[in-house]
């Protein structure tokens, strides 16, 4: 692993420090729009509404960076481009056209990505007017008395524009990080949001608990958020490794060939996307609930109660989303006949089917493994916290987030690195880079 001094060497490479100075001053922007507050409402009684709601809405303020709490221009986040990127790939497996604009490759992807915005721009005025609504009707209540100034449709079309303009910037930003930054822009603005949403969360657990806060209890927590980070660290630079052997082949007097290499494939392939993916399905029922749509209330009960019903529920959906994606974004059939376009194949493993079979069965299996990691660390320290009667606003999904983006934005520094033949990265005297070591598995 290369050492820290080499990774903040990045301002030596012109090209890197331009892409990173532009990824700080989009987040910078986005962490000043958090802060600018829908017309019509009062910022003060929606935080402290906000705070007394709990369950899904706290996860879905967390994930905001607490830009719910502000009901500011970004109070939806990025969660309805992720909702409609789920919508439009489970379309995918449905409906022929769409997997045919995938198979077009970069002229099919970016119509698919255009379907995505627009269908983004629906869902977020969808989810606007929801908002909207559920903050009217909390306004004759106590706790929520003076949250909107003026209720009614001109409130309701305002936080329509503003929320959906809002979500609109912030997937342009994404874009934008994504294709001149660095790292999955989408990613880092949740990435951000969390980071951001911490230090109050720490802060607020101390006041909550001040006067019955035992060093030893404070120690463990430590030490299971250290495990965590290490475990998640671990899984994403694993790798199984499958040997490739390329035929020796005679050009002129000279041969070609003959070298045995490895194919790479990681154990957690879908990174960070299943729960993301599973937490912004569980934040959807809570829009249903808005719109008095039968059933949804009692479904949003149960996810705001926390218990073993819904860590159950997000386990599965986070080990779905895993073979999901996985399966929608790994090709074995392309992987076998680019190996046999570059006359390399598996030994023992005639090319061809047998091939993209073998990888298919290879892929499923540490699919299946990465799957189950990825579900323990989303699921078990919202049991552990319960066990120790401790209650925090972001937990192991949150940490997975955290520090899967983090690995891959450090990942691509180095590559862009590697591209630019830096030696310097290792410190004086070490010779050209190496690359990130990784676990077999």
């Amino acid at each position: 692993m290369a050492s820290l001094s080499g990774i903040t060497s990045f301002y030596k490479v012109p090209e890197l420090r331009r892409r990173v100075l532009f990824t700080l001053v989009m987040l910078a922007v986005y962490r000043v729009g958090v802060f600018v507050t829908v017309p019509g409402v009062d910022r003060t009684a929606m935080k402290q509404f906000v705070k007394t709601q709990g369950g899904v809405v706290g996860f879905f303020n967390m994930f905001t960076g607490g830009a719910l709490e502000q009901l500011s221009i970004f109070a939806l986040g990025i969660m309805p481009y992720i909702s409609a990127s789920i919508i439009l790939q489970l379309m995918g497996m449905v409906y022929k056209p769409v997997e045919e604009l995938r198979k077009e490759g970069e002229q099919g992807r970016r119509k698919l990505d255009q379907y995505t915005r627009y269908g983004t721009v629906a869902l977020s005025m969808f989810q606007a007017f929801t908002i909207a609504t559920w903050l009217e009707g909390s306004t004759t209540g106590d706790v929520g008395a003076g949250i909107v100034n003026h209720p009614g449709f001109g409130f309701r079309l305002m936080t329509m524009v503003t929320l959906t303009t809002g979500t609109a910037f912030l997937m342009w930003i994404g874009e934008q990080i994504t294709e001149r930054g660095i790292s999955n822009g989408i990613s880092l603005l949740i990435f951000a949001g969390i980071i951001a949403d911490i230090p109050s969360s720490i802060f607020q657990y101390f006041a909550s608990n001040a006067g019955n806060i035992q060093p030893l209890t404070i120690a463990v927590i430590v030490a299971f958020v250290i495990l965590i980070i290490g475990t998640v660290a671990f899984f994403e630079n694993g790798r199984r490794q499958i040997p490739i052997v390329y035929s020796r082949r005679q050009v002129g007097r000279r041969v070609y060939g003959g070298q045995t290499a490895h194919l790479p494939l990681k154990v957690n392939t879908a990174g960070t996307i299943p729960p993301i993916f599973a937490s912004s399905l569980l934040m959807f029922p809570a829009t249903l609930a808005n719109m008095n749509v039968p059933g949804a209330d009692k479904l949003q009960a149960i996810i705001n109660r926390g218990d073993w019903v819904f860590n159950t529920g997000y386990a599965l959906l986070i080990v779905f989303f895993c073979f999901f994606y996985t399966n929608v974004t790994f090709q074995p059939v392309d992987v076998a006949e680019n190996l046999k376009k570059q006359q390399a194949n598996i030994p023992g493993v005639r090319p061809g089917k047998q091939t993209a079979d073998y990888i298919h069965r290879v892929i499923q299996r540490i699919t299946f493994g990465g799957a189950m990691y990825v579900a323990a660390v989303c699921v078990l320290p919202a049991i552990f916290g319960s066990m120790m009667r401790i209650q925090f606003s972001f937990g192991g999904t949150s940490l997975m987030i955290v520090v899967g983006v983090a690995l891959d934005a450090v990942n691509q520094i180095e590559a862009h690195m590697l591209t630019r033949s830096y030696e310097g990265l290792t410190g004086p005297g070490a010779g050209r880079i190496r690359g990130r070591q990784v676990q077999d598995v």
